[in-house]
């Protein structure tokens, strides 16, 4: 007999906490492979639950590969999928909110970079030069895919920083990742559901379950999305971060991307996104190449953003489609307006066309790794790394900081804002807390505060925590 612990008090539903139990129980062998379930009436029965939240967990596990359900029959038990090795976190409750949250002395934001960086005067010249020089013209409607100078602009990028070689057509500028994610869906369709990276950026989720797609959470290990389970789900596209994972900063190397490709290359209908969000901040080793970069079957397509490289305001962002995928989307989609504004496209054009771009990002770049080393010598100077350590400082604005404390992450959390810090909780960005041990993490950004308020926020921190562990010295 199953005996979920739920609790109808959590923020969390009551149909994901059945979810994750039941999960759970499949992921370590406690419910075998091929074993009936319940019926939805018993279960609901049983723990004291509607039958729709039952029928809801149930149907989630059946999408996601778990579950098959047979007429007249029942749920039966798919097969037992084995958890990755991964560090574990504590229990997630709800994903991360998107409400104004308190100020704090100090924010180690993610999402943020600093403003001061970005070149106002340089981007105010440019904007008088269109204007002069571009007349009548701006008030036209762009070209569908984007102006043909921003394009051009845009190949000759990606060809100098990732190495891609690609044609002016096969690009679509859209106003945010956002926007071409959902456009996406319409071009490749809704069957077979969709694979995201678990734990991944929420959003990308939400985005993909509005437009009407099945997704499939996929577990993520220390070299990435598991390609095995992605094959079991029966996800027909997916999306991933390879050149730097969000949240565990992990960098997928060649032998998995190679293995991700070939499971495209299995069947004709499948395809992988390439989120490549903040790829310009390679902050330490070689560069990593684009998955489209070694893509031989045409069956990766490249999304990338300007907001990480120059302001999150500026909702720029651009794919690269597959030349297939291209006569298709030219053929059928270009009825859709441009979504972003021919004043600011051919202002990004000449910035870029110039090397004001190339020479922003390599200054960021340089003052974003001393915002990082600041970061780590605090932790050392504080005493923060006698019961912690970071990992992830290759590539992207932010680290993982994992500690070893006697204490909940939420624990933490609340000591660090009595001394007005402002942490990021790991646990927020799973569905289901990871089978292990429990070990508090934390996303810690650095980019949008200097080295002195670094090296302060970290000292906060220490003092904050300094009940936690009676070995703790100032």
């Amino acid at each position: 007999m199953l005996t979920p612990t739920l609790d109808p008090q959590a923020k969390q539903p009551l149909y994901e906490q059945l979810y994750c139990f039941l999960r759970q129980e499949i992921e370590s062998g406690r419910i075998a492979a091929g074993e009936r379930l319940p019926s939805k009436r018993r279960l609901a029965s049983d723990a004291k639950l509607s039958v729709v939240t039952v029928e809801t967990a149930y149907s989630q596990l059946v999408a996601e590969g778990y579950l098959r359900s047979e007429d007249r029959r029942g749920f039966f038990v798919q097969q037992a999928m084995s958890r990755p090795e991964q560090m574990a976190v504590a229990p997630s409750t709800i994903a991360p909110s998107s409400a104004p949250a308190p100020a704090y002395q100090y924010d180690f934001a993610t999402n943020a970079v600093d403003a001061e960086f970005f070149p106002f005067a340089t981007w105010a010249k440019l904007t008088r030069e269109v204007l002069s020089s571009r007349d009548s013209a701006l008030l036209s409607a762009a070209h569908p895919q984007g102006v043909p100078e921003l394009r051009n602009a845009i190949v000759s990028h990606l060809y100098h920083f990732r190495g891609i070689q690609v044609q002016p057509e096969q690009i679509v500028v859209g106003a945010g990742s956002e926007y071409l994610t959902s456009l996406l869906v319409q071009l490749l369709g809704r069957e077979g559901g969709y694979g995201v990276e678990e734990p991944g950026y929420p959003k990308t989720e939400q985005i993909l379950t509005h437009s009407g797609a099945v997704v499939h959470r996929i577990p993520v290990d220390g070299q990435g999305l598991r390609v095995d389970l992605l094959e079991q789900s029966g996800a027909r596209v997916v999306h991933v971060t390879p050149s730097h994972h969000f949240p565990l900063s992990i960098v997928m190397p060649v032998s998995r991307r190679k293995a991700l490709l070939e499971w495209a290359a299995a069947k004709p209908e499948r395809y992988i996104i390439e989120d490549d969000y903040d790829s310009e901040f390679r902050l330490s080793g070689r560069p990593i190449p684009a998955l489209q970069g070694l893509d031989r079957w045409d069956k990766v397509i490249y999304l990338n953003t300007f907001t990480k490289s120059l302001s999150p305001s500026m909702r720029i962002s651009y794919m690269v489609l597959p030349a297939q995928l291209t006569k298709r989307y030219q053929r059928e989609f270009l009825f859709y307006s441009s979504t972003v504004p021919s004043f600011e496209q051919y202002t990004l054009a000449l910035f870029m066309e110039r090397g004001h771009l190339e020479r922003h990002i390599w200054r960021t770049r340089k003052n974003y790794k001393a915002r990082k080393d600041a970061l780590l010598q605090a932790a050392e100077e504080s005493g923060l790394s006698r019961f912690s350590s970071f990992t992830g400082g290759e590539a992207g604005l932010h680290l993982l900081l994992r500690v070893r404390l006697d204490a909940t992450e939420h624990k933490l959390i609340e000591a660090a804002h009595r001394e007005g810090v402002n942490i990021y909780s790991l646990s927020d960005y799973y569905r289901c807390a990871p089978a292990g041990d429990y070990l508090p993490s934390f996303l810690m950004g650095y980019a949008r505060m200097n080295q002195n308020d670094i090296k302060n926020a970290v000292h906060h921190l220490v003092k904050a925590w300094r009940p936690f562990d009676a070995e703790i010295y100032f």
